[in-house]
């Protein structure tokens, strides 16, 4: 069970604006492999929800698939990880209402942090917006 104590904002990371991708998340001190960047809190949406409102906001920029029927708006910086191919970060469901980011390789101090959206860190299924490496 996730406590208040685990959702605590990471002091590792902040938010900041890159090239060509907007809003993405950094390092603010060196990170090792295996360790939890940050857990954060979701909130779930139908998906006919995101669909209705992805005009207005482009909310499909900043969900993830939950489980079938529901997607889930990230809290926290959990929602600006951009994707890479060649990420140095993963996700998973954490217990309750959370998800779990964790360092797949060394990240450095001021290096930005990535995911691959597809979420397996190997996989190369298409993206369907052009991929920034």
């Amino acid at each position: 069970m996730t406590t208040k104590d685990d959702l605590r904002h990471s002091d590792q990371v902040e938010m900041r604006w890159t090239q060509g991708k907007g809003r993405g998340v950094f390092a603010r001190s060196e990170i090792k492999r295996g360790s939890v960047i940050e857990v954060v809190p979701v909130i779930t949406v139908p998906v006919a929800e995101v669909h209705a409102w992805n005009s207005n906001f482009g909310l499909f920029d900043y969900v993830f698939n939950w489980e079938e029927g529901v997607m889930a708006i990230a809290l926290g910086y959990g929602s600006l990880y951009n994707h890479s191919f060649l990420p140095n970060a993963k996700f998973s469901v954490g217990s309750g209402f959370t998800i779990v980011f964790s360092a797949i390789r060394h990240i450095r101090a001021g290096a930005e942090i990535t995911i691959n959206y597809n979420g397996p860190p190997r996989s190369r299924a298409a993206m369907d917006f052009a991929v920034l490496e």
